[in-house]
């Protein structure tokens, strides 16, 4: 339960009477109406208030759910009333939603003063301490608060607000409880008309109907809600700390399944899979095959692998090698900008065109025509690997014979032989490579890995028949850990 519902709950119990115990010596909502029928008499014989439209009687059909024999329900507009409304005449603080914490539901202790001559057209109603002030537009914001504190200038509030002024033995904070319960906010939402700005109207608003218990038990409900909400806040603060640890667990267990991968502990060895050695001998063999009958360049040789530059230890089957030693190119893309042509079929397509494996083409992928792709393609193909490099790092797709031109920010490698690129997938999507990638990179605001970079990346390369069944054992853990996910 999160806490805001923690919260709805307790609302919901006080508003029942569930929350404190009903107490004789309290007496009665009704004795309590009666004194506020006298006071209100009272305010409309001396012109401080104005009459209202009587509103209409409450029937069986309207009321949600029973409530303590003491209790009264009544509509809002019987227990409060405005002030009225002017125009400014003085400097005064202006109050408008803006002033509202609608979190934490109080007031803004900063003053936002105005003259009348630059008043705006809202600034009109008049508030007192102790009104509570109601957000008729879009009230599901829940923009309401008590006017709790004194002013240096007279407080004007915005017409976007209700002004509800509880009457003698309505506790303000008791009333702004019960505007805040989620009873009341499910009538508001009833009523309330429009789309892009819904509004509840003051008639409508002053229509609803709260419980209404004695004044001495509205006082310790509240009471009784104050001393409670520290532990709601801190019941929040461990929610929170247990949801966000929920959220990254998924992402921390699969980092932790790839890097016991990569350090071959995830699956056995079998030593009828031969050794990472044999394979890399194939590999290179047949690199120098290709050199020889002119079908690649021989690239400068890389520097050899130094111990202490092994971050981990591995299987003895297994061999440290360099990214460059068994790919039979490494590029990237144009460093410039293409001639778009959206008539074009080909695309031009960087990093972020790099998702999970495949090249994404998005609604604002630019186009090309077949000049501009002639002019700037590369050798991609079947074993063709292809990561970004630029700005968000890391970002890997396999090419499956796509109309693409690339840009400086897709590097793209091709393997010696097809079946390694699942395996190197896995081996980009690590914390390894990642930090690698960052520690490598260069620039302040937008981080760049270099071509040189990339080729001297050292991976831990298993035998092809191992990394088979290590592809396929993540494969089948993945949808379990993405299922907890969601």
């Amino acid at each position: 339960m999160k806490a805001q519902d923690l919260k709805n709950s307790i609302l919901q119990l006080a508003i029942q009477g569930k929350l404190v115990g009903q107490r004789e010596e309290e007496g009665t909502a009704r004795e309590l109406l009666k004194k506020i029928d006298a006071e209100k008499q009272a305010l409309l014989k001396d012109g401080k208030i104005k009459k209202q439209k009587a509103l209409p009687g409450i029937t069986e059909d309207e009321i949600p759910f029973e409530i303590p024999e003491s209790w009264e329900w009544v509509r809002l507009g019987e227990i409060t009333h405005n002030w009225g409304q002017k125009k400014p005449d003085v400097t005064f603080d202006y109050i408008d939603v803006g002033s509202i914490d609608n979190i934490k539901g109080i007031l803004s202790n900063n003053e936002n003063l105005m003259n009348p001559e630059d008043a705006p057209s809202r600034a009109r109603k008049i508030v007192k301490e102790g009104t509570v002030l109601y957000s008729t537009v879009r009230p599901y914001l829940l923009n309401i608060c008590i006017v709790d504190k004194e002013f240096v200038h007279e407080p004007i509030a915005s017409t976007a607000f209700a002004v509800l002024h509880p009457f003698n033995g309505i506790n303000s904070y008791f009333l702004y409880l019960v505007l805040r319960s989620p009873m009341f906010s499910s009538y508001v939402s009833s009523v309330m008309k429009g789309v892009a700005y819904p509004a509840i109207n003051d008639n409508s608003l002053l229509g609803g109907l709260l419980p209404l218990p004695p004044q001495a038990e509205q006082k310790r409900i509240v009471a009784k809600i104050e001393a409670l909400m520290p532990y709601i806040d801190q019941y929040d603060a461990a929610y929170s700390e247990v949801e966000a640890l929920n959220k990254k667990f998924p992402e921390e267990l699969k980092k932790s399944i790839l890097q016991y991968a990569i350090q071959g502990k995830l699956v056995m060895q079998r030593k009828e899979e031969g050794t990472a050695e044999v394979l890399y001998q194939q590999i290179q063999a047949e690199k120098q095959k290709l050199i020889k009958e002119g079908k690649i360049k021989k690239a400068k040789a890389l520097p050899e692998i130094t111990d202490d530059e092994i971050p981990f230890d591995i299987p003895e089957s297994w061999k440290w090698v360099r990214l460059g030693e068994i790919v039979s190119i490494l590029g990237d893309g144009i460093h410039g900008t293409p001639i778009y042509n959206e008539k074009g079929d080909y695309y031009f397509i960087n990093g972020n065109n790099l998702n999970e494996g495949i090249i994404e083409i998005k609604d604002n992928t630019k186009k090309v025509d077949v000049e501009q792709f002639h002019k700037h393609k590369r050798e991609l193909n079947k074993n063709t690997v292809l990561v970004s490099i630029n700005g968000t790092i890391g970002n890997i797709a396999f090419y499956s014979g796509e109309k693409v031109i690339l840009g400086k920010s897709a590097c793209y490698f091709n393997l010696m032989i097809e079946n390694l690129k699942y395996y190197l997938y896995l081996i980009i999507k690590t914390k390894y490579f990642t930090d690698y990638a960052i520690k490598r990179a260069t620039g302040t605001t937008i981080k760049n890995v270099s071509l040189m970079a990339m080729k001297e990346f050292i991976l831990p390369l298993p035998p092809l028949a191992e990394q088979k069944r290590i592809v396929a054992k993540i494969e089948a853990l993945m949808p379990y850990i993405d299922k907890y996910e969601c």
